[in-house]
């Protein structure tokens, strides 16, 4: 769980627009390390001042490579860390202040998709008692208003006939069936979020299609807010209308799908390009452009901009002195590089 520290400075927020489903703002999440179980020991900065809005009914991707922080940011958005410093706000309402009935309602209005999808259902619960246990904690007592609730689903995921998939057990489903499940119980309880951990990552590239084809009708149909969490740049593109890149903590630049897959502009971002899978042979030697080194450690982060001591473009005197601020070099395409001072 991460640490909460209230300081005694008052932190002015900005303000949120009508159409914002959620706004992050100055969002810290630092872990405390403890010496042998003794003493401080310093802090893991795992998310460190990154905000962005989104809109209701959009869809974005936050990427980055493993340690980066997305995972932390996402469980913080899910209530499950506590913010160090900053607030997020749902329909401009501040969770810091959530009291027990807030976070219930919350809770319901955020659906949440796992990774693993075996490891997300429990093996000892049919699909049944699976899909009935969110309906049951959030007070529908009545079990055919709960069944009816579980068919018509069911019937939008594509797992029919309905009454087949009801007494089975997670083992006896495959990969793609115990996706539908998961999917299914995030939006059983009519959820306005929808908070993707990397979906398809876990699954064959035939199935990875369909679950994303998925994905994108229940967001049409029932005007999903979406935050799409991945490491894979391959699938956002197909998916997704804005990108967030995170690196070691912070966000480093933010565009729409098309200009920044096609107008990079941050190093790191070129970087994680180059990286992307390609059926191509012929485009191999795009692999150059990957940089040496690993991310750095979030306990001591570099002083200045984080990804300097790998970047090409590294600049003596400036990047390794002071964080850069946000540039837009291109209108709503930001990108936090002293290249574009």
């Amino acid at each position: 769980m991460a640490i909460a520290t209230k300081g005694k400075d008052k932190i002015e927020y900005r303000p949120i627009s009508a159409d914002t489903q959620l706004s992050i703002q100055n969002l810290h999440v630092w872990y405390e390390l403890r010496r042998f179980g003794f003493g401080h020991a310093g802090y893991v900065r795992a998310v460190d001042d990154v905000s962005f809005d989104l809109k209701r009914k959009e869809t974005i991707a936050i990427v980055g490579e493993s340690g980066c922080g997305k995972s932390s940011l996402m469980k913080t958005i899910l209530g499950i860390n506590t913010p160090t410093k900053g607030d997020i706000f749902y329909e401009n309402r501040p969770m810091t202040s959530f009291r027990r009935k807030d976070w219930n309602w919350y809770r319901s209005q955020v659906g949440f998709i796992q990774q693993d999808p075996y490891g997300a259902l429990a093996p000892f619960m049919n699909v049944q008692a699976i899909m009935e246990e969110p309906l049951i904690i959030h007070g529908v007592k009545n079990k055919q208003e709960r069944l009816d609730k579980i068919q018509k689903i069911f019937e939008e995921v594509k797992l029919t006939p309905v009454d087949e998939f009801l007494p089975k057990y997670p083992h006896m489903l495959s990969g793609g069936q115990q996706q539908r499940v998961v999917i299914a119980r995030a939006m059983i309880l009519n959820p306005k979020l929808l908070v993707a951990d990397e979906p398809v990552s876990m699954l064959d590239a035939s199935v990875r299609v369909e679950i994303l084809k998925l994905l994108r009708t229940l967001q049409e149909a029932h005007e999903l807010a979406v935050i799409y969490i991945t490491h894979d740049l391959s699938t956002v593109r197909y998916f997704s209308e804005r990108i967030f890149v995170m690196y070691a903590g912070q966000i480093v630049e933010k565009a729409n799908v098309e200009e920044l897959v096609m107008n990079a502009q941050h190093p790191y971002t070129h970087a994680l390009l180059s990286a992307t899978s390609d059926p191509d042979a012929k485009n191999v030697d795009e692999l150059q452009d990957v940089p040496p080194g690993e991310p750095p450690s979030l306990v001591h982060p570099p002083k200045g901009c984080r990804f300097y001591p790998r970047c090409p473009k590294f600049m003596e005197g400036i990047c390794n002195v002071k964080a850069p601020p946000e540039f837009e070099p291109v209108k709503d395409h930001f990108v936090n590089c002293w290249l574009y001072e």
